[in-house]
């Protein structure tokens, strides 16, 4: 394998944890889900650079080298997406429109295109780095930094809850009321088979989320709301509105029975789970964000709602597009 050949690759730093290790030990380590013996096999067949040097798997490595892994899976096979839609730049902060599907940060061994990535690439002479995530499935606003200074502000008055989040979402039904402030506590769900699954529990932490009727779509059966988060649970927007009784359209956990998650990691995408969820994902986006700036007052960045999302709530599109074929 040549880097003509495969132009596309991984990019990892040495580190001081991994200076001095095997290439093969070291490569084992960073992907557990993958043998010594099959990544050894890729290093001698060319698939594992150096910059510097022709690598073997009993490399010892060099603190500061880059190494570029071009092994299927664990490497993109066709060029990056464009960075996501530009709300707000300056010399300290990059606010960025994320889409639905696309990861903040790579999650585990799988190769996976992310916005960090995205991010490092376009501006290679910053720092640039996350203040805070949003789901693979949440579109809308997402805080960067371009240096370590202001990341540690931004994330230190998120954590100060100095930070007003407003989101929109579309929900099964057609809500009844106009206003609701929900003051439920959350915590795990100990009549649940799915691990991660949240709930309104007795003995949860304090929730507060504040819901709010924008339209109510009848051509879909459904209603979109703007949900304002006092206290930041996990799955919070969603545990509250399927305590509503209005799960978000396109949720696979929350509003279902657990076994339409768990057939979904075993089967994929199929008609039962299109009928039971009826959109592709969490119809969930982060509409604004209100935070101090580092250097003046006071900054509020808003995201226009994804295309997908507006195209139910003006009924001009089927909540699951039909697949090819169909």
């Amino acid at each position: 394998m040549t880097e003509t050949e495969s132009p596309w690759y991984r990019d990892l730093s040495v580190g001081d944890r991994a200076a001095g290790r095997r290439l093969d030990a070291y490569l084992a380590a960073r992907f557990p889900d993958w043998s010594r013996t099959e990544l050894a096999r890729w290093v001698r067949e060319g698939a594992v650079k150096s910059e510097d040097r022709t690598l073997k798997p009993s490399s010892r490595l060099r603190l500061g080298e880059r190494i570029r892994i071009h092994i299927p899976g664990l490497a993109p096979t066709s060029a990056p997406p464009p960075l996501p839609p530009i709300l707000y730049e300056d010399e300290r902060l990059l606010v960025l429109d994320k889409p639905a599907g696309l990861l903040c940060h790579p999650a585990g061994d799988r190769w996976a295109y992310a916005v960090i990535g995205l991010a490092r690439r376009e501006y290679p002479d910053a720092e640039v780095d996350l203040t805070h995530r949003l789901d693979r499935d949440t579109s809308g606003v997402l805080i960067m930094t371009k240096d370590m200074v202001t990341n540690a502000f931004i994330k230190q008055v998120i954590k100060d809850r100095k930070v007003h989040k407003s989101y929109q979402a579309i929900a099964r039904g057609i809500i009844p009321w106009e206003e609701e402030d929900v003051r439920a506590p959350i915590g795990d769900r100990s009549d649940s088979e799915i691990r991660l699954r949240q709930g309104v529990v007795a003995d949860g932490k304090s929730a507060r989320t504040g819901v709010r009727v924008l339209k109510r779509v009848p051509e879909s059966g459904c209603t979109l709301v703007e949900l304002t988060l006092h206290t930041g649970r996990t799955h919070q927007i969603r545990v509250h509105m399927e305590h509503l009784g209005f799960p978000l359209l396109g949720d696979r956990i929350y509003g279902q029975p657990d076994a339409v998650f768990l057939r979904s990691l075993a089967e994929g995408e199929d008609a039962m789970l299109r009928a039971a969820v009826g959109f592709p994902r969490q119809a969930l986006h982060c509409a604004a964000m209100t935070f101090p700036h580092p250097d003046h007052g006071s900054l509020t960045v808003r995201a226009p709602l994804a295309a997908d999302l507006q195209a139910i709530v003006d009924g001009i599109a089927p909540c699951w597009p039909d697949p090819p074929g169909d």
